[in-house]
């Protein structure tokens, strides 16, 4: 409804044919709404074009059209911009305001998304949570997760956390809920082409011909003497990098010898991009728990990701033992 204010200088004639409450004649082309709406925010035809994605041409025939519908002139054409008329002012006011409405009717009907952000380790985010990404998108649209790899422990309130992948033995604070994801059972993983001068089976004398990969966790002494029985002499060759997910890639692309949590390679395993040159698991004592803060916002989203993160873990859980 357009407001009529008998105290301004004002075109009477000319807004009674604006007011279109004769529902005998039907309302203007909404594309030609469009179009002076956004003429008449950029007074520039070429800008409102690009704004509509149409052509220059196009908008400016849409506001002659709408120009001769409504028997009024809507804007003057100066030499280098546009001026709307006393007319155009007030239909424009109203027509932005109809624009409006509709845009945010739409918003009121459409679901909004639920933000939650998840702390894990680089390693967790890079092997196992972002592969899989997809699949949660497709299961929980209404839900977007932003992901913060850290190797720090992240606070859930000055961080402003909602849940976290943590590798510890440690204990849980009442006030956290968690849930064993993964536990740490490390094996020993290389490109199926390292081993190819190696026919039989590794001894503590390969070593020496190979490289073995460390990463912060510093495993090696510990697994080899799980191999072996008994301690073994440093091997001579080594890399040392500080993240799991860099020794995976390192040993993917047959640079050595690397040790991982089984189930960060469980893929590569299957697809046959790793094999385990040692057939023994290291049962370690850091294992992977999904966390959440029991008061936490936005809580029935929290445990969407949770139920998620759940029917993985028993999924190739379930497939780790077949």
């Amino acid at each position: 409804m357009i407001a009529i204010s008998t105290n301004q200088n004002f075109d009477v004639d000319g807004v009674e044919k604006l007011l279109i409450n004769d529902s005998d004649k039907p309302l203007p082309p909404l594309n030609a709404l469009r179009a002076f709406d956004a003429a008449g925010r950029h007074l520039n035809f070429r800008i409102a074009a690009e704004e509509l994605g149409v052509t220059q041409g196009a908008v400016a025939q849409h506001i002659r059209g709408l120009e001769a519908y409504l028997g009024l002139k809507l804007f003057d054409r100066l030499p280098r911009t546009l001026a709307l008329t006393g007319n155009g002012h007030r239909y424009h006011a109203e027509i932005s305001r109809a624009f409006a409405i509709m845009h945010t009717a739409t918003r009121t009907l459409q679901p909004q998304a639920t933000h939650l952000t998840i702390s894990t380790t680089p390693t967790f985010a890079a092997k196992w949570l972002i592969p899989r990404l997809s699949d949660f998108a497709a299961e929980n649209p209404q839900i977007e997760l932003r992901i913060v790899a850290t190797e720090k422990a992240s606070n859930f309130h000055s961080d402003g956390v909602d849940l976290a992948v943590r590798q510890t033995s440690s204990s849980f604070a009442a006030g956290l809920l968690a849930d064993l994801l993964f536990k740490q059972d490390i094996v020993a993983i290389c490109s199926p082409g390292l081993l190819s001068n190696f026919p039989d089976r590794l001894n503590v004398g390969d070593l020496d011909r190979l490289v073995l990969i460390h990463d912060s966790h510093n495993l090696w002494p510990e697994y080899l003497k799980t191999v072996f029985g008994h301690e073994t002499p440093d091997p001579p060759k080594n890399v040392r990098l500080n993240q799991t997910a860099l020794a995976i890639d390192a040993a993917l692309s047959g640079q050595g010898i690397a040790l991982a949590s089984r189930f960060l390679v469980e893929q590569d395993l299957a697809a046959g991009r790793l094999v385990q040159p040692f057939g023994h698991v290291l049962r370690g004592t850091r294992d992977f728990y999904l966390v959440s803060p029991r008061d936490g916002k936005n809580q029935a989203a929290c445990d969407q990701v949770r139920t998620w993160m759940l029917k993985w873990r028993e999924t190739e859980t379930a497939s780790a033992r077949d």
